[in-house]
């Protein structure tokens, strides 16, 4: 309770913006004298709006009101305007795997339970690729603050690049171990058939997967929220129909069940990158697939950043395999119920990751062009601004738990289950809004260790260790195991707060010291 006090105070001191205050009570304007280290080259917000431009010919006026903004009305104006396309983005993101889950539940617990850990497998590959993603996005935004456009491009191109050779090497090792990946989980040899043919369509599938994830995170960095939001519109509307064809067939054709859920799935993630490929062409960072191979030092920078946000999703990931494997020691009917509320969770981070995506852009755009102070304030706006949508959210998971429930099963039992796990969950959104958009803000500023640390520390020493005492020694079930997940979100939170602060502050108090030298 204390640190949201302390939260909300410090959301309270972002309303104080262009002047700085020295011991000797001397007040600067900073714009007035020019105190900043570097000029922006072109301003923030006017690049935003060339860079959303959809057409090559058409000129882009910056908005007025868009001009850089001095009070935290104006600050929310622009933290939306690039993270609410970003969350309708992830909210049809989330649809598919929803409508994946939802259709394959008609069939059985059991298919579900096979594709719950396929998905775990796949998530680890995801990790690889939005790890890639950050480092992306970081250089990228960063570069563009500095007015370094060319270096932008340059980052993009060979980001791309990378990813292609990391997605070929993981195709390769899934189309011949998906079996041992999914008997990894201790599952019944039945699931570990059902999941491995899933996993071996999709998986086998992953320069799909890499390049959607990069090709966005690209035009993201560059202020395009807009495009990626287009594109999965598209997709969402070809998904549907198509799964529940490939799926359960038509006419005298019965589908292909799991299979055909599978192939649904890699056929919409190949229109989803050949749209947003047509996208970047037309973006002022356009590329040439004939350079995607040309790396030099960026291409290092870039795993530099990407690493360490490798290792902190790897962890995430491996440790889902060590609790997913307890949590089918519990039942496989618990570990559906657990999967059916992971699915309905995954909607309460729609604002999550996308004012998340936001604050990366904003904050890298302003500590590339050495504005700590606006750094600071977007960090702190964009997470206030998630507290009060995730807990919304929140709410209403709390209220409509068992009808979201619902409609995956007619279990009384599951359908008990996930309502526990919702409730349970419904109490942790406020600090996971804190943890997912302070991570974004982190990896903004170039630092990806700080997330990587939280993680581990919060999924080995809390979220395992409290699964296996509450969920499993102490017999609590899905309600133990929930409790340990809110533990670890919780404390991740708290954690990462702390570490944006002290870096942002470090950086102010030296500029700070050295105005004050000035003016002496």
């Amino acid at each position: 309770m204390k640190f949201l006090f302390f939260f909300v105070y410090e959301v309270n001191l972002c309303e104080h913006s262009e002047t700085v205050t020295f011991d000797n009570n001397q007040r600067i304007n900073r714009k007035k004298y020019n105190l900043n280290k570097k000029n922006f080259h072109f301003t923030l917000f006017e690049s935003i709006m060339v860079l959303v431009a959809r057409r090559e010919d058409e000129v882009v006026k910056p908005m007025d009101e868009l001009s850089e903004p001095k009070s935290n009305s104006e600050k929310i104006k622009i933290i939306l305007l690039l993270a609410v396309p970003a969350m309708v983005e992830y909210f049809l993101q989330t649809v598919v795997g929803f409508i994946d889950t939802l259709f394959i539940a008609r069939i059985g617990l059991q298919e579900v339970t096979a594709v719950g850990i396929a998905g775990a497998v796949l998530a680890i590959y995801l990790a690889l690729f939005m790890a890639l993603g950050v480092g992306t996005s970081s250089l990228v935004a960063r570069k563009l603050g500095a007015g370094n456009l060319d270096g932008a491009r340059k980052v993009a191109q060979e980001s791309l690049g990378f990813s292609t050779v990391v997605a070929i090497i993981l195709s390769i090792l899934t189309w011949f171990g998906s079996e041992f990946f999914m008997s990894l989980f201790g599952a019944e040899e039945n699931v570990v058939q059902i999941g491995a043919v899933y996993l071996k369509i999709v998986g086998g599938g992953a320069l799909f997967l890499a390049w959607m994830t990069l090709l966005s995170s690209i035009l993201r960095a560059g202020g395009d929220t807009k495009s990626p939001m287009k594109v999965a519109w598209i997709i969402n509307i070809i998904h549907i129909p198509l799964n529940y064809v490939l799926i359960f067939g038509m006419g005298a054709w019965n589908g292909w069940g799991v299979e055909g859920a599978a192939w649904s799935t890699l056929l919409v993630r190949a229109v989803g990158t050949w749209l947003l490929w047509r996208y970047l062409k037309k973006s002022v960072l356009a590329i040439s697939l004939g350079t995607l191979f040309s790396w030099d030092k960026n291409t290092k920078e870039m795993i530099y950043l990407a690493i360490p946000a490798a290792v902190e999703r790897m962890i995430m990931r491996l440790g889902q395999v060590v609790y997913f494997g307890l949590i089918v020691v519990i039942g496989t009917k618990t570990f559906a119920a657990h999967t059916i509320a992971g699915n309905i969770e995954m909607f309460s981070y729609m604002p999550g990751y996308g004012l998340a995506l936001a604050a990366t852009t904003l904050v890298g755009y302003s500590w590339g062009a050495e504005n700590w102070r606006e750094a600071y304030r977007y960090g702190i706006l964009t997470a206030a601004i998630g507290v009060v949508f995730m807990s919304f959210i929140g709410l209403a998971m709390f209220i409509w738990a068992p009808w979201y429930a619902s409609w995956f099963t007619k279990d009384s039992e599951a359908i008990e289950m996930v309502a526990i796990a919702l409730r349970i969950d419904a109490f942790a959104q406020p600090a996971l809004a804190i943890g997912l958009i302070l991570t974004g803000a982190l990896q903004g500023l170039g630092d990806t260790k700080s997330p990587m640390y939280s993680t581990a520390i919060g999924m080995w020493a809390v979220r395992i260790v409290g699964i296996y005492f509450l969920g499993i020694y102490l017999e609590m079930g899905i309600a133990g195991i929930w409790l340990a997940i809110a533990a670890d979100i919780a404390l991740r939170a708290v954690y990462l707060f702390f570490r944006f602060k002290s870096q942002t502050m470090q950086k102010i108090k030296l500029e700070q010291d050295r105005d004050e030298n000035i003016f002496n």
